[in-house]
């Protein structure tokens, strides 16, 4: 994906994702955004080569919470 692309879809992922985040933990999307900016995930889903960004919003929460826990990535077989 060239990278205006790549640019015009990040807010769109980081948007579901805030919500999703903010569900799951039961807290406001301020505070699922900064949590979401300051992980290990968001890191790597900046990085259009990862090619994270062709995970549902539920599989990137589990990769955040995977992140949050284990400090890493490890990326799933899909």
């Amino acid at each position: 994906m060239d990278q205006d692309k790549f640019v015009a879809i990040m807010p769109i992922i980081s948007a579901d994702l805030v919500d999703y985040i903010a569900v799951q933990q039961n807290i406001g999307e301020e505070e699922a955004l900064q949590q979401l900016y300051a992980s290990v995930l968001y890191s790597e889903l900046e990085k259009e080569d990862t090619k994270l960004w062709h995970y549902s919003t539920p599989m990137l929460y589990q990769l955040f919470i995977q992140g949050e826990r284990m400090g890493r990535l490890e990326y799933p077989d899909v």
